[in-house]
């Protein structure tokens, strides 16, 4: 399908605006990477030049080449480099600099790392929190080989949020990711998170890859029985020729009848369901606004974050 016009609902708004720029010009003074860019995210724009506030900005650590070589992902791979040690503090910089009360760190798989990066992870998370304990962290981590310790390593740092993303059915694993991630693996790393810490844990999916209804429904379902509070459902694009096919544009109907399937079904906390959607998709402003629905502050809404929720 992969020649074919995509469809209207798929237009997205070019980056601009003077808030667009400045997030940029301070990104490159401390030479960071943002997820949003390397893997040409079709929000950036309206992301980053959101209404309110800076909008939202997810750094990429650890560099903008990757140990894996997923089929749906335009993040180079291979050649990689040392870590900088100064990353962690620079984001934290940049992290004040823009204004963000809502940040999302993520990055590329390190399998090279004796640790898989959880320590690097871990430092950028304490250097945010150390400069400013109310800005809400979510991570949006690898599977580190199914580490415990590494998974721990993070949590302990005290994220708000631990994301780490299944992307697709069970039966598509393969091609779709590389073959050292798994079904299994990625469920074992979310149930952790919710077993051992009080942080609210996220994954996405991807949709349009030839999955199945009933095949959407079990991961949906998988995910919750181990104790996934937040889902986000998105269209896959093909980055490039090299990339996999675009099996189907699921329209925009299905994704609101998986959100309502999610949330008033399957009792997610929220569902951020649509073409565009990534897993960081406005992710402060859903995140604060499900827990507001409880008519809390935005201000309760971050301590109750930091106190585990009730």
């Amino acid at each position: 399908m992969s020649g074919r016009a995509k469809p209207g609902w798929l237009k997205m708004r070019p980056p601009s605006g003077r808030r667009f720029t400045e997030i940029k010009q301070s990104l490159r003074d401390r030479d960071l990477h943002t997820v949003c860019e390397e893997a040409n995210c079709p929000n950036l724009g309206e992301c980053w030049s959101g209404r309110e506030g800076p909008g939202t900005a997810t750094f990429m650590l650890m560099g903008d080449r990757c140990s894996r070589g997923c089929n749906f992902c335009d993040v180079q791979t291979g050649g990689m480099e040392q870590l900088d040690s100064d990353e962690p503090a620079n984001v934290a910089e940049a992290v004040s600099e823009i204004g963000l009360d809502y940040v999302v760190l993520t990055s590329v798989d390190r399998d090279d790392l004796a640790d898989g990066g959880s320590a690097h992870f871990a430092e950028t998370i304490r250097e945010i929190k150390a400069r400013d304990s109310s800005i809400l962290v979510e991570v949006l981590t690898p599977d580190f080989q199914g580490s415990p310790d590494a998974v721990r390593r993070i949590l302990d740092a005290g994220p708000d949020v631990f994301a780490h993303n299944i992307e697709t059915v069970e039966r598509l694993q393969w091609p779709v990711r590389d073959r050292r991630a798994g079904y299994e693996q990625t469920l074992d790393v979310l149930q952790q998170a919710n077993e051992e810490s009080n942080v609210y844990t996220k994954t996405s999916l991807m949709l349009g890859l030839g999955e199945y209804h009933h095949e959407v429904y079990q991961t949906l379902s998988d995910l919750r029985e181990v104790g996934v509070d937040i889902v986000t459902l998105g269209q896959y694009l093909q980055p490039s020729r090299t990339h996999l096919d675009v099996f189907e544009y699921v329209h925009p109907d299905v994704f609101e009848t998986w959100r309502e399937v999610a949330e008033e079904e399957l009792d997610f906390l929220y569902c951020a369901s649509g073409p565009m959607v990534r897993s960081s998709y406005k992710a402060g402003e859903l995140f604060v606004d499900a827990l507001l629905r409880e008519e809390r502050s935005i201000e309760q809404a971050r301590n109750l974050v930091r106190a585990g929720g009730d």
